[in-house]
């Protein structure tokens, strides 16, 4: 009797002890998932050559919270249209000038000018103007699969301050 208690003791024991540790695991899943960083699985042609469908990206969040996105980073963001997640470059940031439906404007304080890489595949801000620094959820640092490639940072690309947009 003695000693079937003390194995229903051990056995509850064990249990509580496994859940604590699962607990655990996932609430610093969620935590780096949520605040530090993570991955971003990319689905569609604006980016191509430098990103392709089904490439997945290292993504952090720190960035975006702090402000420190920099002109050539490569962002996952809203869309201001439809508010799906989308995955361009900064190509302007504030008081950079671009042509913008005929007129030039000047890209104001708290936002940026998104484009994709491949231009002729790509609704960005060429349509949908400047979009605030508050919708960029993270900054890519590279490519993880299927091949890793960390060479599309900021410095690696140059970007023409005047762009034409329709």
């Amino acid at each position: 009797m003695r000693r079937a208690k003390l194995m229903k003791l051990r056995l509850v024991s064990k249990t509580v002890g496994t859940a604590l540790n699962v607990t655990k695991f996932g609430i610093g899943a969620f935590i780096t998932l949520e605040y530090i960083g993570g991955f971003v699985v990319c689905v569609g042609p604006s980016m191509e050559p430098t990103v392709w469908t089904r490439d997945v990206l290292l993504t952090e969040h720190i960035s975006p919270r702090l402000g420190r996105i920099d002109r050539g980073d490569i962002i996952v963001a809203r869309c201001p249209m439809d508010r799906q997640c989308i995955c361009k470059r900064v190509v302007g940031v504030a008081g950079d000038q671009f042509k913008f439906q005929g007129q030039q404007i000047t890209i104001p304080s708290g936002f940026v000018w998104l484009e994709g890489d491949n231009k002729f595949n790509s609704q960005d801000s060429r349509q949908y103007g400047p979009v605030p620094v508050e919708m960029i959820r993270r900054r890519c640092l590279g490519k993880v699969y299927p091949s890793i490639d960390f060479k599309f940072d900021s410095a690696a690309y140059q970007v023409d301050a005047a762009v034409e947009a329709s």
